[in-house]
């Protein structure tokens, strides 16, 4: 038993830390999951707690999972863990039959998982949760020592918050989105050779003397007028294979033309200013925006703001930052947050390939040219 108690703290406390420090890399994925679940709950309200939300449950999972190791308050963490494990099974078994939430993304955009093999995990962890709350007291701290323990779980702390605050402010440290360095925008555009859609089949439900049940649609009553019909859902046959990484990438200009192919095929760099939401865009560092633009012009290279707001709300910020030269882009919102975590960044293209990604804290100083590479630093 004694050793059965230490393998599953081991699997657990390094499945949570890894969970945790995965996120933690990328803490607005969660935000847009959480955001996912809560449209489909209609509680939109809830929208406005999720960055919260977000930042809390990520540093928690590393921190329980160091507790888990440590040994430290040891009953407070698996009562902690089991009641939260038994929350994330319900969430995947939501995701999974229900069919309304592509995915559960228990492991960020970098290793992405089926529902169903979230949904089993998460089966398995709170069955070994609740065994280890079963056997709480059988548990005891790695050290004699509690300064010590104590001194592991705080430093799980520090690095669950700190850790979330960088990337928050200077974007994920290993970039797992469509859009990271390297990638060619318009290649990713492109499905895969054989590719296949997703094939879903409708389900009806239809209630009688009480009792729902399910039918499809080549078996449900619809000339029975004594079944009610109740709800529909699509259900998942078969996943879409092959399919393009980037959906829905699209750069208009002020008059309402697709400037998309142009740019990504212009021979040379182009600079992308990707504002999110321009009222609450940080702008702490605009002034040396400026003088890169400055830059950038004497170069010759393309600077374009690209605003997923309309055009008269950008034209009232451009006014009101001094920037009314720098041509506008529109871009969908959902793409914005995917190309650029921050708000604002900014991108540097050339022929459609990422060639660097900033934030708004680390906009480069300088930028030079030689034999047509460019040095941005």
């Amino acid at each position: 038993m004694k050793y059965v108690i230490i393998l599953f703290r081991i699997i657990i406390g390094l499945l949570f830390i890894f969970s945790g420090v995965v996120k933690a890399n990328d803490p607005l994925g969660l935000v847009y999951k959480m955001n996912e679940f809560f449209e489909v709950w209609d509680m939109n309200f809830m929208i406005n707690y999720t960055m919260a939300l977000s930042i809390g449950m990520i540093a928690f999972e590393i921190i329980a999972g160091v507790a888990m190791l440590v040994g430290n308050a040891f009953r407070f963490y698996i009562t902690v863990l089991l009641l939260l494990n038994i929350f994330y099974t319900f969430l995947t078994g939501y995701a999974l039959y229900s069919g309304k939430i592509k995915e559960c993304g228990c492991f960020g955009d970098c290793i992405p998982l089926t529902n169903t093999v979230t949904f089993y995990k998460d089966v398995v962890l709170s069955a070994m949760c609740l065994f280890l709350y079963w056997q709480r007291a059988k548990v005891s701290a790695i050290t004699a020592k509690p300064a010590i323990n104590f001194s592991i779980v705080f430093a799980a702390v520090i690095f669950g918050f700190g850790s979330q605050w960088y990337t928050l402010h200077h974007g994920p440290i290993h970039d797992c989105l469509p859009y990271k360095v390297g990638n060619n925008i318009l290649e990713k555009m492109q499905p895969a050779p054989g590719a296949q859609d997703a094939v879903y089949e409708t389900i009806f439900i239809y209630a009688k003397d009480g009792v729902k049940k399910e039918f499809t649609s080549a078996n449900y009553p619809w000339q029975d007028t004594t079944w009610k019909f109740v709800d529909r859902r699509d259900k998942l046959i078969k996943e879409a294979t092959g399919q393009p990484a980037i959906h829905d990438f699209s750069l208009t200009d002020s008059a309402g033309t697709d400037q998309t192919q142009a740019i990504l095929t212009a021979k040379g760099y182009a600079f992308l200013w990707v504002i999110r939401e321009p009222e609450k865009a940080n702008t702490q560092t605009i002034e040396q925006l400026r003088a890169l633009i400055t830059k950038a012009e004497a170069l010759k290279i393309p600077f374009y703001m690209v605003c997923s707001a309309d055009q008269e709300v950008c034209n009232t910020y451009k006014k009101a930052w001094n920037m009314m030269d720098v041509p506008f882009l529109m871009i969908d919102g959902t793409v914005a947050k995917t190309a650029m975590r921050t708000n604002p960044g900014l991108i540097l293209l050339r022929e459609g390939t990422v060639m660097n990604k900033w934030s708004y804290l680390d906009y480069p100083k300088d930028l030079s040219m030689d034999n047509g590479v460019l040095t941005a630093k």
